[in-house]
């Protein structure tokens, strides 16, 4: 029976939650706390006063952390807050010596660049204060590290490439709109691209290498090489790996609409002046579109997410297609919240229920991969998120 902490109340944060209640045999105590109580007061409402605790938190400070998490004694915090956050809550879980895990590695606000080493440094001070985060907890990164690893397990003498493959075929209806925050998804998709082969990093230009790929029950989409965080991992721990990549769906009118933004200067991180004031482009811009919270009613249509794996088993090579196919409106009516969100809080609330089980329990920094996969591709068949395997 578990106590836990969860701090964001975002699109995530409430999927989070929703499955959280929905495992109360092993959950006994669920506090969500955020910046803005009203939007914990709204779960709260959804879901039943009886089963969720609330409070308001300032994620940037450690000082309010600590006296929060002091007050709740969790057992774990889950930060489904911004990744610009990972540090202070890391830091608060170290002071109470209170267990962490989250979605997505930390980025800095003043430099469009996320990567693992500022959260892989802690490792040291985690283990020597006998507590543990599980970093990247969601479905890419995530799911898909879990996805590898089971390969490895059971399918592979040795891995030689894997391709992560990421569509998202909903439709919400906007003219242009992000799946999750603006800020964060607006830096990720305009920055450089990158992938690594043969023992390095090999750059590339934003959306430069575009492949077409048939995702089952959706069709062929064109799909753009993006750096993303899970390759940095699964480098280090997918044994004889010589490539790896990452790829994403966009419409041409998306890409149309985020170039046009570029163009202008609208995707910008560095402040501006704007009659006598300071603004940065990319907060202000975030502020004009469309919450993702609120995207989920009139989302419809379906993700595919998924890896393909390369590599020899006695002697003979082979490749597979794992992949899970989540549908938006299936999402909606169990959480209210749309699928981009639904595949990142279900694989948190499996990776927190793991740890607290015993199941996946050390000391130190860990990423998904680096675990037994089988008991988190049995959870994710229960709660909502059943995978499929196809032989290429």
């Amino acid at each position: 029976m578990a106590n836990i902490l969860i701090i964001g109340a975002g699109g995530v944060g409430r999927v989070v939650v929703h499955k959280c209640v929905q495992n109360r045999d092993f959950f006994k105590k669920i506090t969500l706390a955020s910046r803005t109580l009203s939007r914990c007061k709204e779960l709260q409402d959804e879901v039943g006063e009886e089963n969720i605790d609330i409070a308001e938190v300032d994620a940037d400070s450690v000082e309010e952390l600590v006296t929060l998490i002091q007050k709740v004694k969790p057992d774990m915090v889950l930060n489904i807050a911004l990744p610009f956050q990972d540090l202070t809550i890391m830091e608060a879980c170290l002071k109470t010596k209170i267990h962490y895990l989250d979605t997505a590695n930390y980025e800095h606000p003043d430099e469009a660049k996320f990567e693992y080493k500022e959260q892989w440094a802690y490792d040291d001070r985690f283990k020597k204060t006998d507590i543990m985060a599980l970093l990247g907890s969601g479905f890419d990164p995530g799911v898909t590290n879990v996805f590898c690893a089971y390969a490895q397990k059971h399918y592979f003498d040795e891995i030689e490439m894997i391709d992560i493959l990421d569509c998202n075929d909903g439709d919400h209806g906007y003219a242009f709109a992000t799946n999750f925050n603006p800020e964060v998804n607006l830096r990720e998709v305009s920055s450089k691209g990158k992938y690594w082969e043969n023992g390095k990093w090999i750059e590339t230009e934003p959306m430069e290498i575009k492949m077409i790929w048939d995702y089952p029950q959706i069709g062929k989409r064109d799909s753009y090489l993006l750096y993303h965080e899970e390759m940095e991992s699964l480098v280090k721990h997918i044994k004889g790996l010589k490539r790896i990549r990452f790829f994403m769906t966009f419409s041409k009118e998306y890409l149309s609409h985020l170039k046009c933004l570029e163009n202008v200067g609208m995707l910008g991180i560095e402040e501006v002046e704007h009659n006598g004031e300071k603004i940065i482009p990319l907060q202000f811009l975030k502020t004009l579109l469309p919450d993702p919270s609120t995207l989920g009613e009139r989302t419809n249509g379906k993700t595919n997410i998924g890896v393909v794996v390369t590599g020899t088993k006695d002697g003979i090579k082979k490749s597979i297609y794992i992949y899970n196919i989540c549908d938006h409106q299936k999402c909606f009516k169990e959480t209210k919240a749309q699928a981009v969100s639904y595949t990142t809080g279900v694989p948190a609330m499996i990776g927190a229920k793991l740890i607290l089980e015993g199941k996946w329990m050390k000391k130190g920094i860990y990423n998904m991969e680096q675990f037994d996969p089988d008991p988190f591709m049995r959870e994710l068949e229960m709660q909502g998120l059943p995978w499929h395997i196809e032989e290429l």
